[in-house]
């Protein structure tokens, strides 16, 4: 392989990824990129392990709540669980900003929310259409980029909405 080359050997890559991550390590992070249901097997080939092997920390995975288990379906699938990225995300808040950066922090997402509900005429991202004005390729794409954008902003007021209760209740979403 040289320099210039657009992919490293396989075998490289392989070897990199095995030098620094143990078997679990691998599982784990093959796991958080599975969305949709997964079978253990594809998941074992995927994290260069054997299929008992991915399954037994599959298993511990779902136990800790890092992923969803179908056990019934033959064989077993798992996929990542979307609620606890959701709640490492709001801890990582509540850990790193203060009460009142965080309602600043809030305060200024709902007005770019309600920026984006100005613009578009409705509080509810999914009920825009991005070809409603023209068939512009760029309107089209700028509409499409605004909606996302919006819809992350709905998505972080949620976790910093939550991440202001843990901060203000000691590390509880209710006051103990």
């Amino acid at each position: 392989m040289t320099a210039f080359d657009p992919a490293p050997e396989s075998d490289a890559a392989t070897q990199r990824w095995q030098a620094g991550t143990d078997t679990f390590g691998r599982v784990y992070n093959v796991a958080l990129g599975v969305t949709s249901p997964t079978a253990y097997t594809e998941i074992a080939t995927l994290a260069d392990c054997s299929p008992n092997a991915a399954k037994k920390h599959l298993e511990r995975l779902a136990e800790m709540g890092i992923v969803r288990a179908d056990v019934d379906s033959r064989p077993a699938q798992y996929e990542r669980n979307d609620g606890y990225l959701e709640w490492q995300d709001t801890s990582r808040i509540a850990d790193e900003l203060t009460t009142d950066e965080i309602i600043d922090r809030v305060a200024t997402l709902e007005a770019e929310r309600a920026a984006y509900e100005d613009q578009f005429g409705t509080t509810d991202p999914t009920r825009v259409s991005v070809f409603d004005d023209d068939h512009d390729d760029h309107a089209v794409h700028e509409r499409m980029t605004a909606i996302s954008e919006w819809q992350g902003i709905i998505r972080d007021i949620r976790l910093y909405e939550l991440a202001r209760q843990l901060a203000e209740n000691d590390g509880h979403l209710l006051p103990a």
